[in-house]
């Protein structure tokens, strides 16, 4: 007889409670760490400094810096899209889509996440260092086209003279104005004396965004 040479693998252990929160900790002050100064003004040491955790242990969890950075952009992503994309099913429901309650479903759940602590504010700004530099473009194919393709091909939908090029212009211009609102909101105060909220602005960013979109090039006017 011949004998079995197929050796038993070994169970992995699940990650410890402390393990798990240590893990947080981590990726918490590296959001706020990449934020702050960028991909290139981080260091992992500052990163440890900021968790009040060893250096080791942040590379034992995130890795180098650069595979940190894709962990700590991913690690919302999941949530941030599920969050939206129920939110387009939810407006289905409610009758036939426009171009403002398509919109509204794509920032909505992000404006009620950014009222659960200053971590999805420091998150905004770190989407926004993503989307300003083409090196990440790999993350943001990942983490973020999916969705938004969703959102682009009802919009093309709603506005069929728009060629794709046309669409994904504006897209970007309105998620720009999006983490505008959250990243640059002490500029509005500076500029406007005073201003609300971003959370209680969701309405004014829908209509401005809808109106850049339905005026642009390629979109037939009615008489």
């Amino acid at each position: 007889m011949t004998k079995d040479t197929h050796q038993p693998q070994k169970r992995q252990r699940a990650p410890s409670q402390r393990s798990l929160e240590t893990r947080t900790r981590i990726l918490d002050a590296a959001e706020r760490v990449f934020a702050h100064h960028g991909y290139d003004g981080a260091s992992i040491r500052e990163i440890a400094t900021e968790a009040e955790t060893q250096l080791g242990l942040v590379h034992h969890h995130g890795g180098g810096k650069e595979a940190l950075f894709q962990k700590t952009v991913a690690r919302r992503a999941h949530q941030l899209s599920e969050a939206r994309l129920q939110a387009l099913a939810e407006a289905r429901t409610c009758g036939p889509l426009t171009l403002r309650t398509v919109l509204k479903a794509f920032f909505q759940p992000y404006m009620e996440l950014s009222r659960t602590g200053p971590q999805w504010l420091a998150y905004a700004r770190l989407v926004a260092h993503v989307s300003a530099d083409p090196r990440w473009r790999d993350i943001a194919a990942e983490c973020f086209d999916p969705t938004a393709q969703i959102f682009l091909d009802e919009i093309a939908v709603l506005l069929p003279a728009k060629s794709r090029a046309e669409l994904a212009t504006g897209f970007v211009f309105a998620v720009s104005a999006m983490l505008a609102l959250f990243t640059s909101h002490w500029r509005i105060t500076a500029l406007g004396k005073e201003a609300p909220d971003p959370s209680e602005q969701l309405d004014h960013l829908v209509s401005y965004c809808a109106a850049g979109l339905s005026s642009a090039p390629g979109v037939e006017k009615s008489d």
